[in-house]
């Protein structure tokens, strides 16, 4: 790893952490911990072959342990390697939200945010965490929301991207109204399309290899993201903050502009979206970098990221360490220098409400 040209004061919104799953057995009860021991973890996977790995492999220290694996390892090969000031802990089984079973899968995770309060937010005064849910039953997803409010650790509501129905219907709405009771916003992770009882990962079925699923992995974002607007999501609830994590950046341009131009025709049918719909986005909705376009010319993706408010609605993130990360680095070098500070720290650092910076800015550290 090098780190020479990172910046300071960077806050990453995406770390898969790994949990010692011998300490699920500490927190889950029964009936579940017996099932848990006998090998169910939820759902699967869709067995795509991804030639990479999903894990990068020099994350393996030459004793064995994995720099994902432990609060302490993490932040001595990762946060301090690249002057990370905060990082977002968005790991955990989010396959188990489209078990089946919501009765497992809300125990599940909840033994895993257990673990996280216990053994990961009190090793290192830079982590916060996503407060995982399983969405198959919102009553109890709402109710794990509440167990954890006023946790200064949990910043955010995790859900899967992969979903039965989209998630802005009303089916959801328990969990928003807790979110916003505790003052938390919620976001959603890829990698579930098509698990479980999410159906088909595409609206045309199923892809054949892991680079057809991931590549079409954005259409679940345009789906919820639709939803959520149409549905009245944010007009139900104004104080609701909703992130897209890991869904990339270029697809919403061009969405917001058909977005708005069939709302001047079609508003009848919505009453409740009273404004364009790019309005109501631009004040709700938030993205991370990881995966950002990488077109040949650097110039475009500085062109759509002038196509929204990507100073108020974009947040720096890694995604370590998964094969496809991008580090502080080379995501900054991607950014124009005016955007800096705000996508990889201040944005975040509002949303998330985390203390001031101390460090030197992004721009005193990257001269152009």
């Amino acid at each position: 790893m090098n780190a020479d040209a990172s910046p300071q004061g960077v806050i990453d919104t995406d770390i898969h952490q790994v949990l010692d799953s011998r300490r699920m057995t500490d927190f889950l009860r029964e009936p579940y911990r017996s099932r848990f021991l006998s090998g169910s973890r939820g759902p699967g996977h869709l067995g795509y072959w991804n030639p990479n790995g999903v894990m990068r492999s020099d994350t393996r220290l030459g004793d064995g342990r994995r720099i994902e694996g432990s609060p302490e390892t993490l932040g001595q090969y990762f946060l301090d390697v690249y002057g990370i000031e905060f990082g977002i802990l968005t790991g955990g089984n989010l396959h188990i939200g489209l078990s089946p079973d919501p009765d497992y899968a809300a125990a599940y995770v909840a033994a895993e945010n257990d673990i996280v309060a216990a053994d990961w937010l009190p090793a290192d005064g830079r982590l916060r965490s996503s407060l995982t849910v399983s969405p198959a039953d919102p009553a109890l997803a709402a109710r794990e929301i509440r167990r954890w409010a006023g946790h200064p650790g949990f910043v955010q509501v995790m859900m899967p991207s992969g979903a039965r129905i989209p998630y802005g219907q009303r089916f959801y709405h328990p969990i928003y109204e807790a979110a916003v009771e505790c003052n938390l916003p919620v976001a959603i992770h890829p990698g579930s399309e098509g698990v479980g009882i999410s159906g088909a990962p595409t609206a045309a079925g199923y892809p054949t290899t892991y680079f057809e699923w991931h590549t079409g992995l954005v259409g679940s974002y345009l789906a919820h993201l639709i939803s959520l607007v149409t549905e009245g999501v944010f007009a139900k609830f104004p104080a609701l903050r909703f992130v897209l994590v890991e869904g990339g950046v270029s697809w919403l341009p061009p969405l917001l502009w058909r977005f708005d131009k069939n709302w001047k025709a079609l508003r009848q049918t919505t009453p409740w979206v009273d404004r364009p719909p790019s309005e109501i986005v631009a004040d709700h909705v938030l993205l991370t970098t990881q995966p950002v376009e990488e077109p040949p010319n650097g110039v475009h993706l500085h062109q759509i990221l002038g196509m929204f408010d990507a100073g108020r609605m974009l947040m720096f993130s890694t995604d370590f360490p998964h094969w496809d990360g991008d580090t502080p680095d080379f995501a900054a070098r991607a950014l124009p220098p005016a955007l800096r500070d705000r996508v990889m720290s201040e944005t975040a650092r509002e949303l998330y409400r985390l203390p001031e910076r101390t460090k030197s800015s992004l721009c005193e550290t990257h001269s152009d």
